[in-house]
This record gives structure tokens, C-alpha cells and sequence, in this order.
């Protein structure tokens, strides 16, 4: 059975400094029947976690986005990671075709 990962679509005009100062992890979804690429946010603490349970390209991910009413299997194509930190910075999520 697939995580599943609640997540939010990113304020207009936010800042991604400011938005991971109060907690949140800028992300992407793209990829099949998203037309374009939709701007998200994840809480850092489910990053976090989310991050100890997948491998990136091959773990499928739920991603539910109740805003925008979106909901599909994804993998997590790409972690950007802060050089000096280590804390994760990016993530981008690649949502899988439906068979």
C-alpha cells in the first residue's frame, strides 16, 4: 500500500526562505494529467518522515491535495538537500500514469 501525503498548494507569491522558516517544505507535482506544474507545500515534519520510507524514483507516494482536488500515485523524482544543513530544501513529485 502506497504513504500517503497531505499537502497544501503554495501561497501566491510566497517566499520559499519564509515558508520553510515556519515549518513547511516547498514542493512540485508534475507529470501525467497535470497540465502544468502545480506548487505545493509540505509540512517538514511529514518530509521528514516520508523521506526515512521511500527511495527516490522507485517508492509510490498517495499525494492528496484537497484544495485543487487532486489525488494520485506519484514517486518522489527528485530531494533537494540544503548543502550546509542537510535538511531536505525541495522536493518534486512525478505523478505516474493511470493504468
Amino acid at each position: 500500500m502506497p504513504l500517503t501525503v497531505e499537502s497544501q498548494k503554495r501561497p501566491e507569491g510566497s517566499k520559499p526562505n519564509a515558508l520553510r522558516r515556519s515549518g513547511l517544505i516547498p514542493a512540485n507535482l508534475y507529470g501525467h494529467n497535470v497540465a502544468e506544474s502545480v506548487s505545493l507545500v509540505v509540512d517538514a515534519k511529514v518530509v521528514e518522515r516520508l523521506l526515512k520510507q521511500v527511495a527516490v524514483n522507485k517508492t509510490e507516494i498517495e499525494l492528496n491535495i484537497p484544495e485543487i482536488e487532486w489525488r494520485g500515485t506519484t514517486v518522489l523524482r527528485e530531494v533537494q538537500v540544503h548543502p550546509a544543513k542537510g535538511t531536505p530544501y525541495h522536493l518534486s513529485f512525478y505523478a505516474t500514469p493511470k493504468d
